[in-house]
């Protein structure tokens, strides 16, 4: 009996240590099993607290996202499904609540997604503890010919740095998980964008970016607080060279990925999304999808039944998204 009884024991141990440590390694996921109105209550550093956040940012002051913002959002809340989403939009009133019944449409189909979160940008909060908080106390948006970009790169720059995580453009669709954890985007050969990058939060090289983008800030280059400040940062700290194949480059602990793997549709062939292909290609070397909304100047959108690889990508990665597009279109005919 005291042989029973001790193996007994032995047994309740492993199975208590067993299930403390499995509650410890969800318990990110379990935050998100919490009713979607409980999100209400949360600030958002507690939620950029939990760690590995997708970041997206809506700097213009429009309030009701469009389909390709609610569709890169939604595709990363069902990617990332173990990790806080989080859009930041400026045109939001401080402690704006949100909530599902709200007049705007994509506001109750993202708020109903548990990972997402939908919280107002606030600039000076974001900058504070940053080089980046002198510069914007200085500056004055009315006389900044390209505002709306450049407080967003500073803006992105900021949040990555104090919390970590991945930074996202609103025209970005996820399809698979981002292996890495320090990484940039190769938009080309020995040229780094700054729509998809992820770091680690107080990581150096990002805090690097944000003293060069004070250092030799020039509101009037397109680019030159964004894309152009990261490639100038990584070729000061590391020998670019070109990509052969669909290879990965890597310096100084940082993963320069390979241009197939956000851009495998370069920017001067961005149309092609909005175009019927014979046969849609696979990306099978891509972890997400980068439209290039800025040079859709045209506004070319999803149209549903148009059989474009877009809605092929709307259906198959932000398919809430879509289906309310369909609805959307089907009351603007019968009306």
């Amino acid at each position: 009996k005291a042989r029973m009884l001790k193996k007994i024991q032995i047994c309740l141990c492993f199975f208590f240590v067993s299930g403390i440590l499995y509650e410890i390694s969800l318990l990110s996921g379990c935050f998100f099993s919490y009713m979607p109105m409980s999100k209400h209550f949360l600030t958002p550093e507690q939620v950029l607290n939990l760690g590995k956040s997708i970041i997206f940012l809506e700097t213009t002051e429009r309030l009701e996202p469009p389909p390709l913002v609610s569709c890169s959002v939604e595709s990363a809340a069902r990617i990332y499904q173990d990790r806080p989403i989080i859009l930041f939009m400026k045109g939001l009133m401080n402690n704006t609540a949100l909530d599902l019944n709200s007049s705007y449409a994509a506001f109750s189909l993202l708020s109903s997604m548990k990972n997402v979160f939908i919280f107002p940008l606030q600039m000076e909060t974001v900058f504070q503890g940053t080089p980046l908080l002198q510069w914007y106390n200085q500056v004055v948006p009315e006389q900044e010919k390209n505002w709306v970009h450049v407080s967003s790169d500073a803006s992105r720059l900021a949040l990555i740095w104090k919390y970590g995580g991945i930074y996202m453009d609103t025209d970005v669709i996820s399809i698979r998980p981002i292996p890495e954890e320090s990484f940039l985007a190769a938009q080309k050969s020995q040229f780094s964008s700054n729509g998809i990058f992820g770091f680690p939060a107080h990581h150096k090289f990002i805090w690097d970016c944000m003293e060069n983008f004070v250092l030799k800030y020039n509101g009037n280059i397109w680019g030159n607080q964004g894309p152009f400040l990261m490639t100038r940062m990584l070729k000061a700290i590391c020998n670019l060279t070109d990509f052969k194949g669909t290879e990965d480059h890597s310096c100084q602990n940082i993963s320069f990925l390979n241009p197939q793997r956000f851009y495998p549709i370069p920017y001067p062939a961005w149309g092609r999304y909005y175009k019927v292909w014979d046969k849609s290609p696979n990306f099978n070397h891509s972890y997400a999808l980068h439209l290039w909304n800025f040079m859709n100047h045209n506004r070319k959108a999803v149209v549903a039944g148009s059989n474009t690889l877009a809605e092929k990508l709307y259906k198959a990665y932000c398919p809430t998204t879509y289906e309310d597009l369909i609805q959307n279109a089907e009351l603007r005919d019968f009306t």
